[in-house]
């Protein structure tokens, strides 16, 4: 009888990639929640309430950034380490951890176990797992290295910084960066660095880079090889796509960021005109699903708020440490409104035409988006004092996975943290993944219903 209960509980776990893959940042979470409410974790005595270590941990594996507590001043070292191997376990994802490690024991990769990673990576093909595998892993780790050598050496030379602090804040954030997760030692986040390109634009590139998206990475270092072999030129179009839209969206983030804030006293006010192109620049890219801030988001105009929402739920690209819609998402939307104005019959961007059934999954993960944002910001309303724009603007940060907050984090009862708990496991997997991990069955119709069109508009 155990034997047969014990079987059904795998099937039930392995059938599917995307629920083994819902169901391991669920253990990794709850794992991380017991770990941070050991006493040991935080510098105060006694152990810490397990709704705030459940937070905490779901906003790390989610690499979200959003925090009931001061992360540098609650937490002890050993729990801020638990935090920093959450974040990087979360951004790397947990299949893809567990792949690797399975591929550099065994030497191979087993078809379940490519095909669990494949819905991590979202790699197109079962062969190019492996080479996925190891190329993520390499990006991650020459990239947070990067970063981390930069900081460290501006926070050692620059802040008088001693050796191992300056090593240890430097690597901090540069995980934190890359991972998209906004964690940051200090209590007012990055505000104390808002004039100093040297400490910003490195974490800026590396949220950047991480939030681009894996499979764009890996093609743009193999395009040369790829051109020198065989003859073939030019992106894919998912690169196209995903750079072209990062670089509109960044580049509108910055200009309506500086022009709102331009004036505002307690944001861009006192900076000269380089200062505030550059915190225009950082704020667009940390709107991305990154969460470190240099401005005080609380003291920003409701207009540069409704802004950075629109850009914390665009997101960033897929396959990547980024949340939000993604830009390809958005991309796909666009050129929808744009052949449907025209009249066309069908969507194209760069000279390829989309195939129906990727207007129908961007639709889908839209609107479930657009649905999860509005039934958690009123439900949140309902427990928390705050205006609506506040309210709007955490339900958001959370579904993006982005941190960023107008300062009310901290005063959200714990019935509110649940709901931010949930919207941001599920911001971070993805809707359409979290109700393919649930479905008991696929069902495929084999058959054709009578067509019929009903009025639109």
């Amino acid at each position: 009888m155990a034997g047969r209960a014990t079987r059904v509980w795998k099937s039930l776990v392995t059938a599917h990639p995307a629920r083994t893959v819902v169901m391991a940042f669920a253990a990794v979470t709850l794992a991380g929640a017991a770990l941070l409410s050991l006493p040991l974790s935080s510098e105060e005595s006694g152990a810490t309430g397990f709704v705030t270590s459940l937070f905490t941990s779901t906003s790390a594996v989610c690499v979200t950034g959003l925090a009931v507590v001061d992360t540098g001043t609650y937490w002890s070292g050993f729990g801020e380490g638990v935090i920093l191997a959450l974040i990087q376990v979360g951004g790397f994802g947990i299949m893809t951890m567990a792949s690797l490690l399975g591929l550099l024991v065994s030497g191979k990769l087993r078809l379940r176990m490519q095909l669990t990673a494949q819905a991590e990576t979202k790699s197109l093909g079962i062969g190019e797992v492996r080479r996925v595998l190891l190329g993520v892993a390499g990006t991650t780790l020459a990239i947070e290295l990067a970063a981390g050598a930069v900081l460290a050496l501006r926070f050692r030379y620059g802040y008088g910084e001693s050796i191992g602090q300056a090593v240890y804040l430097g690597y901090f954030h540069a995980v934190s960066a890359f991972n998209n997760a906004g964690f940051g030692l200090h209590a007012d986040n990055l505000t104390r660095y808002a004039q100093d390109a040297w400490v910003t634009l490195p974490i800026a590139a590396a949220v950047i880079l991480g939030g681009i998206g894996f499979p764009v990475l890996l093609e743009l270092l193999r395009h040369r090889r790829r051109r020198r072999t065989t003859g073939r030129r030019g992106w894919s179009l998912h690169t196209k796509l995903t750079l072209t839209t990062t670089a509109i969206l960044l580049a509108t983030g910055t200009v309506f960021t500086s022009l709102l804030e331009w004036s505002n006293p307690g944001t861009l006010g006192h900076f000269d005109w380089s200062e505030k192109l550059l915190n225009g620049f950082f704020h667009s890219a940390m709107s991305r699903t990154a969460g470190f801030n240099a401005l005080d988001i609380g003291a920003m105009e409701a207009s540069t708020l409704l802004m950075t929402c629109t850009l914390m739920f665009i997101g960033g690209g897929s396959a990547g440490t980024a949340g939000g819609i993604k830009v390809t998402t958005f991309a796909v939307l666009a050129a929808a409104i744009v052949a449907e104005v025209r009249g066309e019959p069908s969507s194209a961007i760069f000279g390829r035409r989309l195939a129906p059934h990727v207007l129908r999954q961007a639709l889908t993960v839209a609107l479930l988006g657009v649905g999860l944002v509005m039934v958690s910001t009123l439900a949140l309303l309902t427990v928390v004092r705050a205006p609506f724009e506040a309210v709007l603007f955490e339900s958001v940060s959370a579904f993006a996975t982005v941190g960023l907050s107008t300062g009310i984090t901290a005063d959200v009862p714990e019935s509110g943290q649940l709901i931010l708990i949930l919207l941001m496991f599920v911001g971070r997997l993805g809707p359409v993944t979290l109700v393919s991990a649930l479905a008991l069955r696929e069902r495929t119709r084999r058959y054709q219903l009578p067509e019929e069109r009903p009025v639109i508009g």
